[in-house]
């Protein structure tokens, strides 16, 4: 496999752990949401205290997913662009 392969593989599952944190991440939004006045004080701050932490996961692998994005214009920039289209 060459390091192109990886580094797009990399990137691929990358969109797999963001999707899920993303899902789960509205998910707990719309539970404290729908339950706010029926739980425990201490659900609702073990809640958010989940939700912040998983945004910031969200925040840090979309940084991830753009600096590897960037890693691979700047080494095989040449090798993408060459590449023919089927759009033409």
């Amino acid at each position: 496999m060459s390091e192109i392969d990886k580094i797009k593989e990399e990137i691929g599952w990358l969109k797999v752990v963001f999707g899920l944190l993303i899902v789960t991440d509205i998910s707990l939004l719309g539970w404290i949401a729908r339950n706010i006045f029926n739980i425990h004080v201490l659900h609702i701050l073990a809640t958010v205290i989940i939700i912040v932490l998983l945004t910031e996961w969200i925040i840090v692998i979309n940084r991830r997913v753009y600096r590897k994005l960037d890693d691979l214009l700047c080494k095989f920039g040449d090798r993408i662009n060459s590449v023919p289209s089927k759009l033409s």
